[in-house]
């Protein structure tokens, strides 16, 4: 088609990715069958982007639509490691995986039941013909992806194409300036920062006109890249995206350059035989980062997906309470349970016999924890990243009361006891119902940096997949729920 020019190269396997031939016939089959998941979900997402476009379309209105399809976020992703995942909350938890755990569950792939990924190489693969992958945003592998623009008889030359260099941030102002909006500069009583970024509207009637966007810095968890009128220095940083730590401080990182004018994927390091060039867009990496307050450069992975250290409302609190049904709360505005002991107490009003139902519960099917009733007994579920057992330990507990409560109204608690040291220690839970205690039980493992990605946290009913599989979702609570507080401790 053209997209991709005629000469440009195809850049080597890296050595930290096996050969197919290198694989036996049972990983073989495994993969296959990941990259088959991987291709179907695509198919599906092309005709559901198709069905939008036909409505418009049906509506009237589609010459009067301007439309982006962008095919890819960052790049392909490699997280998955070297085996593929089928519960990626795994790596954001630093825990690894089994091949063995992969190909028990691959009739399951694709599924309600795994939160599945591919091996890392088909990310290389699928990022044909660049280097690397999302994460390492040093190279094309982990930024560059295909844009389809269509606005009607606005743009004449119907699949024409453009090779100006482009950055995601140009959307916003290219929409700005087709419809003729100003940038707003207050919005809401707030003065807003300057949205960064060049319109592409210059290049709907001119295939041949130079770019506009003239600079451009990436960075991602310590990997670094700048782009200059043509020139692309690049430095990965030494953690490849399915390892928990750098084995590279940024002073020993290599930097390579590029002249994508003529080498398209970035496949021919010109940083020996032009040092100057070099300097120079070092130089201006260090100078953009610090006007776009990149700097300090941040490598860690399990510390910065831990949602805790983000600007939210719940910083400082200690006590929360909620007094009526709650649903769809993120993890980051959610009292954070997480190495630490904590208390959940709940008020409730029993109507009748085998009053049950959800009290709060966060995360679910791949992570999380339940606190509810059920036929009228007080039960407290923790699900350990969807594992039966990790290092000898028993990973799904349930600590239930062998006796309801009575019709009428109740204090219910559940009182953790956490062991401390190190991230997702284990601990020792107590259910008490009027200050009585009714059971005890031991969690050996507890979840140590991120419940979920999309997953909530909830009271009085259950949004999501469920943490445990003694109820269906939503399970409302069919009593009068009264109030709910979490105590950190």
């Amino acid at each position: 088609m053209g997209v991709v020019p005629a000469d440009t190269k195809l850049t080597p396997r890296p050595a930290e990715l096996p050969a197919w031939d290198s694989l036996t016939p049972t990983e073989q089959k495994v993969y296959a069958r990941q990259a088959e998941v991987f291709a179907g979900f695509l198919s599906h997402t092309d005709a559901q982007i198709g069905r939008v476009i036909d409505a418009i379309d049906q509506l009237g209105e589609l010459d009067n639509t301007l439309v982006f399809f962008i095919a890819g976020d960052n790049g392909a992703s490699a997280e998955g490691g070297l085996t593929g995942s089928i519960n990626e909350l795994k790596v954001f938890n630093g825990v690894a995986e089994s091949p063995q755990e992969v190909l028990a569950a691959l009739d399951d792939l694709g599924g309600p039941k795994t939160f599945n990924h591919f091996h890392a190489a088909w990310a290389w693969a699928v990022d044909s013909p660049f280097q690397w992958t999302k994460q390492i945003a040093s190279h094309f592998g982990g930024t560059r992806n295909g844009l389809v623009v269509a606005w009607g008889d606005r743009i004449k030359n119907r699949g024409g194409l453009r090779s100006q260099f482009h950055h995601v941030i140009d959307i916003a102002p290219t929409i700005l300036e087709a419809v003729g909006i100003e940038e707003p500069e207050v919005v809401n009583g707030v003065k807003q920062q300057p949205i960064e970024g060049t319109s592409l509207v210059y290049s709907f009637d001119d295939p041949a006109v130079p770019s506009h966007h003239k600079t451009q810095y990436f960075e991602m968890l310590g990997n670094r890249g700048i782009y200059d009128e043509g020139w692309v220095a690049a430095a990965r940083h030494g953690r490849l995206p399915w390892e928990r730590v750098s084995k590279t401080t940024f002073d020993e990182d290599n930097w390579e350059l590029y002249d994508i004018t003529k080498d398209f994927s970035e496949a021919n390091d010109l940083a020996k035989q032009n040092p100057d060039k070099l300097a120079q867009l070092q130089n201006l990496f260090l100078k953009e980062a610090e006007k776009y307050k990149v700097l300090p450069l941040d490598d860690r992975l399990l510390q910065r997906f831990d949602v805790k250290i983000r600007s939210n409302l719940i910083t400082g609190r200690n006590s929360f309470t909620y007094y009526t049904s709650v649903a769809g709360i993120p993890e980051g505005s959610a009292p954070n349970i997480k190495n630490r002991s904590f208390s959940i107490t709940a008020d409730v009003d029993a109507v009748k016999d085998g009053t049950e139902g959800v009290l709060v519960t966060q995360g679910g099917r791949f992570a999380g924890w339940s606190f509810f009733l059920k036929e009228g007994k007080p039960t407290f579920a923790y699900n350990f990243l969807n594992s039966d057992v990790y290092d000898g330990l028993r990973l799904r507990t349930i600590i239930q009361s062998s006796q309801p409560i009575a019709i009428g109204k109740s204090q219910i608690k559940f009182d953790f006891a956490y062991d401390g040291g190190a991230p997702g220690a284990g601990g020792t839970g107590k259910l008490l119902i009027n200050d009585q205690q009714v059971a005890e039980g031991r969690i050996d493992k507890t979840v140590g940096y991120r419940f979920g990605l999309d997953e909530t946290f909830d009271v009085g009913q259950d949004t999501g997949t469920s943490a445990v599989d003694t109820y269906q979702t939503p399970f409302a609570f069919t009593g009068n729920l009264q109030q709910v507080t979490l105590e950190l401790k």
